[in-house]
């Protein structure tokens, strides 16, 4: 069993009301440049993300003896995949 434990959010060091205040000015449109088709054509989109695995991992539901689950969970820390490891190793193939 696990405490849950209250996790502060980090500060971020800015004035957002200043910044929600701030009223863009006509001068700073100059600042930014023209879209053109030519820069739309290079565009990219990152839909970001993990990469596709070339193994996936597939749910299942499987029951097992509570001693055999608290030797595994004793075990520390990623015991989950230490078994799914050694059941692979010991699968009929």
């Amino acid at each position: 069993m696990t405490a849950s434990k209250r996790v502060s959010r980090p500060y971020l060091k800015s004035d957002l009301a200043k910044v929600a205040a701030h009223v863009i000015q006509p001068e700073e449109y100059e600042e930014l440049p023209e879209l053109t088709d030519d820069m739309l054509a290079r565009g990219v989109v990152n839909k970001g993300g993990r990469p596709r695995s070339a193994n996936p991992k597939r749910l299942i539901s499987i029951r097992l003896t509570e001693d055999v689950i608290e030797r595994w969970r004793a075990s520390g820390p990623g015991w989950q995949t230490r078994m799914a490891e050694k059941l692979s190793r010991s699968a009929p193939k």
